[in-house]
């Protein structure tokens, strides 16, 4: 068993390293979208950045997430004491929009479209990786279990895909290019050394 990995100011869970995981969405429907009983984890600086993008996406919400959103805004402070999306019957994303039968993010498909600049909440983009501030300033980032991405676990698998390698892209928007590389040669050391990764 790998021992908790640092690279920088970030300390990774082993199992980043080894699990595999690739969403699948022709199979999952983007559930994640509309279980749960909490909304995703958002930033001050993220709610303001969503607020900008509201006028432009209003349209592609539900009549109930935007009833929800007029009574009680984009966010709010759930059970453990963090700021999340809204949420819709106590589990939808007010986000949720629907393509092709799909359960999809109303904020990303603007923005692939080129509609806004804000993706989504990197919380959404990082899963199935939650990270956490510890009181020292060190951020720590945990492999998240959850029934619903069984089809990812699965897909993983197959392709033999690593979590810390799925999610290049939300990694680097959040911690930089450097880090990331950082992150690949200590990947690359522990195989080395013979700590077996895949």
């Amino acid at each position: 068993m790998l021992p908790i990995i640092q690279v920088g100011d970030v300390l990774l869970s082993p199992d980043i390293l080894t699990e595999h995981f690739c969403c699948d969405y022709e199979k999952c429907k983007g559930i994640c979208c509309v279980e749960g009983d909490a909304g995703a984890p958002v930033s001050l600086d993220e709610i303001g950045e969503i607020e900008g993008c509201l006028d432009e996406i209003w349209e592609d919400l539900s009549a109930a997430a935007q009833a929800k959103i007029d009574q009680q805004g984009i966010a709010y402070t759930d059970r453990e004491g963090d700021l999340v999306t809204s949420i819709v019957n106590g589990k939808d994303c007010v986000f949720t929009c629907y393509e092709d039968d799909k359960c999809m993010c109303a904020l990303e498909c603007a923005f692939r479209k080129g509609r806004t600049s804000f993706c989504k909440p990197i919380s959404c983009s990082l899963y199935p990786i939650r990270e956490k501030q510890l009181s020292n300033g060190t951020v720590a980032l945990n492999f998240h279990r959850w029934e619903v991405c069984k089809d990812a676990l699965a897909k993983g698998n197959e392709l033999q895909m690593p979590v810390w390698k799925f999610l290049k892209e939300p990694l680097v928007r959040r911690f930089g290019a450097e880090w990331y590389a950082e992150l690949e040669e200590t990947v690359a050391a522990l195989e080395k050394i013979g700590n077996t990764i895949d």
